[in-house]
């Protein structure tokens, strides 16, 4: 008997290969007997008449695990909907990198099944919340798994900005911007700007400035449970953005705060019981293979 008895299926891409893997994946769980539940727009891109459709907007009341087929930005949009109710998400890769989707889709039937039979590893992940203010009032809020980023849009102007961690003024700076990133996202856009990689488990955040004009200021790496906040500066002439995730964009004005903290309910990520942090690093980022294999062997 499968470990999952319901489990949701969720695709956001309407590619050949997303939609491919998600008829393939629906057809399999049904073989081992577990029953399949879509939320509506994953059901509208696929024609099945075996599958439960979810309509009243309780999609993750409705199941033990979801999968979801796409690549890592699918996985960031679903762990933003999702997190607020503790099912655990497994991801098939359809995308590039494959940072959070575990599964290649030519292994995805073996993988699937034993993850079925109760052969997985679990990992919490925690994202952040974001509200910006003006004059006091509330103009909008976002959640992220991978990062918070102030940017200045399509503009090529340096922007100004005051960093605050835990009340407490730590810089003024002109640069192209700050990412705010958590464990997850260290690996994406915070890596291509400079900032270190972190393991999942830490307990922490980096702020990585983007092109800062002063050679000093370099990523800082504080504890999970600060509160950070980014005042944007009063002389600038742009109206700076701020991402959640890459997608999610709320225009700011001089003199609104940006307040960031962590977010209190943890995303639970299901993986392989073989899923080794480090492989995916090698493998995704191009590092070096062992020298001597034979290192690992039993001394004779």
């Amino acid at each position: 008997m499968a470990y999952f008895q319901r489990v949701g299926v969720l695709a956001r891409l309407q590619h050949p290969q997303v939609l491919g893997s998600l008829a393939h994946l629906v057809d399999f769980l049904h073989g081992r007997g577990v029953t399949v539940v879509l939320e509506p727009n994953t059901a509208a891109l696929l024609n099945h008449a075996e599958v439960t459709v979810s309509e009243d907007g309780d999609f993750a009341k409705d199941v033990d695990l979801v999968i979801v087929v796409g690549g890592d930005g699918s996985m960031l949009s679903g762990a933003r909907d999702l997190v607020d109710y503790g099912v655990p998400l497994l991801g098939v890769n359809r995308g590039r990198l494959g940072f959070l989707t575990d599964i290649l889709p030519d292994d995805m039937e073996t993988r699937v099944a034993r993850v079925l039979d109760g052969d997985y590893r679990v990992t919490e992940r925690f994202l952040l919340e974001m509200l910006v203010t003006r004059n006091g009032a509330a103009i909008g809020r976002g959640i992220a798994l991978n990062d918070v980023v102030l940017h200045p849009g399509q503009s090529l102007r340096m922007m100004e900005f005051e960093l605050y961690i835990d009340g407490e003024f730590v810089y003024s700076q002109r640069s192209d911007g700050l990412i705010v990133s958590t464990p997850t996202g260290s690996t994406a856009y915070a890596l291509s700007a400079g900032g270190p990689i972190m393991h999942p488990k830490l307990d922490a955040i980096v702020l990585v400035p983007m092109n800062p004009h002063t050679l000093t200021s370099r990523p800082i790496v504080i504890s999970g449970d600060s509160e950070v906040e980014v005042r944007v500066g009063t002389r600038n002439e742009l109206h700076p953005r701020v991402t959640c995730d890459g997608q999610q964009e709320i225009i700011t004005e001089p003199g609104d705060i940006i307040r960031i903290c962590k977010l209190a309910p943890a995303l639970r990520l299901i993986h392989p019981a073989d899923h080794n942090f480090y492989e995916v690093c090698r493998s995704k980022l191009g590092w070096g293979s062992r020298l001597d294999s034979s290192r690992d062997e039993e001394p004779g």
